[in-house]
């Protein structure tokens, strides 16, 4: 039986076209359908179709949903760096890598939070705070949740990464009012062995499942470039899509290859390829936020700009994210300027100068 749900937006309505050349006829004005029984042969279809009906067709979708014209500005801190007993190929903060990194100790919940109130003033609303861990220990909760209740007393989203966790860690996090977590599947579960050894893609959903269950919204998505081929990034959407509930949240990363890493001589991916996986993931999931993630300072303003019609609508800012380089704030702001795009603001922030 098909699992759809129809979600009615008033705002920015779509226009009325033709059924496009793979057979996409949009449905009625301001009504996106949300569906959880997307097909392999569905999704691969619109990953392949031609470019410009599958930018008309993610760019119609989101206009249902979202302002076109706004893009959430995040910002994520490492509070926690290096040391992870984790084997991931891209990741610089694997013990099992010299890239390099020392490990630190986790920081003082009174930084994070004066860390937060200055990406607030810098135009956050979305804080996310990760920690390079398998998954916390029962000492690492009471300063984490600290760290929390902290960031959210300031008015901002809330956003952790920090491993795997148990039913009990996601209730403790959830009754912190953790508004998100993060839990990444990285790629398709055909895939995931070449990237990852030391945990399986099903211990990835299980700790989606104990974050669904907890009632915090579920931040999830991937990384391309790391030598998987387009079925790899179409299975790793409609695994999100396919979900009971689809993901509120979904980044997609592009790799930076670090050196001292199994993915350092990464071939990068093609610009197109990677816009057509934005295009795919905001037509699976027409109601969740897609996150122009890591990999933006490697990206042209006309890749970052095809993205963002593509359906993007959130960027991560700050000169660093994790450990790898990201493009400054006066580039982010220029460019969202030259494209006449808005920050979403808070109430109490100021529109973007």
């Amino acid at each position: 039986m098909p699992q759809t749900t129809a979600v009615t937006s008033p705002s920015f309505p779509a226009h009325r076209v033709e059924p496009d050349r793979a057979g996409f006829a949009p449905a009625e004005d301001g009504i996106a359908v949300v569906r959880h029984d997307w097909s392999a042969e569905e999704a691969a279809a619109i990953y392949h179709a031609p470019f410009m009906d599958l930018l008309l067709r993610a760019q119609t979708t989101h206009r249902r949903a979202f302002d076109p014209n706004k893009v959430q500005f995040s910002k994520l801190l490492n509070v926690k760096a290096g040391g992870c007993p984790e084997d991931c190929g891209y990741c610089s903060q694997s013990a099992h890598h010299d890239a390099g990194l020392q490990a630190s100790k986790l920081m003082d919940p009174a930084q994070v939070i004066e860390e937060a109130k200055a990406a607030k003033a810098a135009g956050a609303t979305r804080y996310c705070m990760g920690a390079a861990w398998r998954s916390p220990k029962a000492r690492d909760m009471a300063p984490v949740i600290e760290m929390v209740k902290g960031v959210k007393a300031l008015g901002m989203e809330t956003c952790m990464t920090l491993g795997m966790l148990s039913q009990d860690q996601a209730r403790q996090l959830a009754d912190a009012g953790l508004d998100y977590y993060n839990h990444n599947i990285d790629t398709s579960e055909r895939f995931y062995g070449e990237i990852v050894r030391t945990r399986t893609f099903g211990d990835r959903l299980e700790t989606l499942k104990h974050v669904e269950a907890s009632g915090m919204k579920v931040c999830c998505g991937g990384i391309l470039g790391m030598g998987e081929q387009p079925l790899d990034r179409v299975e790793m959407l409609r695994t999100l899509a396919n979900l009971p509930e689809h993901p509120q949240s979904v980044p997609v990363n592009m790799l930076i290859p670090i050196p001292g890493t199994p993915l350092a001589k990464a071939e990068p991916v093609d610009p197109i390829s990677f816009v057509r996986t934005i295009a795919l993931a905001r037509i699976l999931m027409p109601m969740s936020d897609v996150r122009l993630s890591a990999g933006r300072s490697a990206m042209t303003d006309e890749m970052q700009a095809l993205c963002f019609f593509a359906g993007a609508n959130s960027i991560f800012i700050g000169d660093t994210l994790l450990t790898a380089a990201n493009p400054s704030e006066d580039r982010d702001h220029l460019l969202l300027r030259r494209l006449g795009m808005e920050r979403l603001a808070a109430p109490d922030l100021p529109a973007l100068a």
